[in-house]
């Protein structure tokens, strides 16, 4: 029955993740908004959310447990967009007022005009929103502005970068995300450290930006949240979702490349003296991306990570021929099998601290052991 329990358990806690954005209404229903992350300089600030329309909870329903959080789990389903809401954005003395789209989203980009202060690196964005015949709703949204001494940006992918996320794995990676300990859930062996190695740099005091990108919809971003969280990576704005709606207009999503090349764009232009790290994977289309980011931002990118999650031999031609092209930039493409060997080349060009390499190396020590001692157990 062991695997009754963890079964049940997986499954309460899925259904609580999932229905964690529904709570904020206390079961009144009616217009809520979402906010995420922000980012920006001192320049200019980008904060994303969404407003939606959803049913009040029934009285008979408690306000704990799984019956609970189907209920909202529920009510997230069939709640919609919010649009024509209007929203009005305040960081520091900065303020901009805008509407939500079709489905709901506001995009908003404010102009940094009063100082914000520089001894912090997370401020706060106060969000009112308004609509006709609905109560207004107050929140906030955290924005990250890195100090003015950081050094590097740290542009990575999330989907096979940083987390197994194979289509045909879904439901074992949400199990391992939900049930197994920390250390032995989804993310790549070595990946915590190696991005904290990065985040803190050579002083190991940097904060440097690291902003992620995923191809799935804005739908998961609390699961990802989660997911950063319990794996003990940096969290940074985790900024560049798509939306997956689909109407007769628009059949289909955007292209995972053309959404991540337009972001990197945005990244670099907003930050526009920092070197970059580009980090990414084997499997879809971020080495032929990276590439001509380098030839489009000549002395900008100092190096590219691309996790090998395939064995296709076409394929690791085909990066190498990348590598090739990029010979004589300032760029090094590096193919590699683990974390490990990001981390060494990035020793290698003063970007890490000793201590960053070094714990990289032993997680990802401890990882191989563990596997190998759990292949001894199944074996006997």
């Amino acid at each position: 029955m062991a695997w009754y329990r963890q079964w049940a358990s997986f499954v309460k806690r899925l259904a609580h993740i999932v229905a964690k954005p529904m709570k904020r209404d206390s079961g009144r229903g009616g217009m809520v908004v979402h906010p995420y992350r922000g980012y920006g300089s001192q320049k200019e600030v980008f904060v994303m959310g969404r407003v939606f329309r959803q049913a009040a909870l029934g009285r008979a329903i408690p306000r704990r447990g799984i019956l609970r959080d189907t209920a909202d789990v529920t009510r997230r389903i069939f709640r919609r967009g919010f649009k024509e809401a209007e929203v009005e954005l305040n960081v520091g003395s900065n303020t901009l007022t805008l509407t939500t789209d079709r489905d709901g989203y506001f995009d908003a980009h404010l102009p940094i005009e009063h100082d914000l202060p520089i001894d912090i690196s997370w401020h706060r964005a106060d969000i009112l929103v308004r609509a006709e015949g609905q109560t207004p709703v107050r929140t906030s949204a955290e924005v990250y502005v890195p100090p003015p001494e950081a050094d590097l940006l740290v542009i990575s992918d999330i989907d096979d970068t940083v987390m197994f996320t194979g289509v045909a794995e879904k439901l074992k990676m949400l199990y391992r995300l939900f049930v197994r300990k920390p250390h032995r859930r989804t993310a790549f062996p070595g990946v915590a450290s190696l991005y904290q190695a990065l985040y803190r740099g050579v002083s190991e005091k940097a904060e440097r930006p690291i902003l992620y990108v995923s191809r799935g919809p804005w739908a998961i971003y609390e699961m990802l949240e989660a997911f950063f969280q319990m794996n003990r990576i940096p969290v940074g704005p985790i900024l560049f979702l798509r939306e997956w709606g689909i109407s007769w207009r628009k059949p289909w999503p955007r292209k995972a490349e053309d959404h991540k090349r337009d972001l990197i764009d945005r990244m670099l232009g907003l930050y526009d003296e920092m070197p970059c790290i580009l980090i990414g994977d084997s499997g879809q289309h971020d080495p032929e991306v990276y590439t001509e980011v380098v030839k489009a931002y000549p002395g900008r990118i100092k190096a590219i990570y691309i996790r090998r999650v395939d064995k296709d031999p076409k394929r690791q031609e085909a990066i190498e021929r990348l590598r090739d092209e990029l010979a004589g930039t300032d760029c090094d493409l590096v193919l590699a099998a683990d974390s490990v060997l990001m981390a060494e080349h990035a020793h290698r060009q003063g970007r890490i601290s000793r201590r960053g390499l070094d714990a990289v190396k032993r997680d990802v020590k401890e990882h191989l052991a563990e596997e190998e001692a759990e292949q001894a157990g199944i074996s006997q």
